[in-house]
């Protein structure tokens, strides 16, 4: 398994893990990527874009993981209250990550804004994941 499948493992594992979010999204609100037309409200993976962190005594990745929070309309709060939860499991976080030691996970950005063509909110959010190999 890549460094880049078993994180996103990891964080889905996470959020899914999670009665509190569960509370707010649904049960089946924590979603392992992103599909057009899905129910609100839904925390999701969009992306993971990884690349080479090597140095010259260490072997690693870098992941900027991309999360997407929707509600419907009307939901702005109901957004930002979940995109709360998700960064409040996630940042600096413990992750496990099967196969690879995770230096780290960090909170790099959250736009929040009202998406007029899918009729609701959208939040999305940049974490910053360092992974090494055991």
């Amino acid at each position: 398994m890549s460094a880049s499948a078993a994180l996103q493992k990891a964080i889905y594992g996470r959020l899914q893990g999670d009665a509190e979010l569960i509370a707010l999204v649904g049960a089946d609100g924590v979603r392992d990527h992103v599909v057009a037309g899905d129910r609100r409200p839904y925390v999701g993976i969009a992306s993971i874009e990884s690349r080479d962190f090597s140095t010259a005594s260490e072997t690693g990745e870098e992941h900027l993981v991309t999360l997407e929070v929707r509600s419907g309309e009307g939901g702005h709060r109901a957004v930002q209250e979940i995109a709360a939860r998700v960064r409040a499991l996630l940042d600096d976080a413990a992750l496990i990550v099967d196969g690879f030691a995770l230096v780290g996970i960090l909170h790099r950005r959250t736009r929040v804004g009202r998406d007029a063509k899918a009729r609701g909110h959208l939040a999305d959010m940049v974490f910053r994941a360092v992974t090494e190999p055991l």
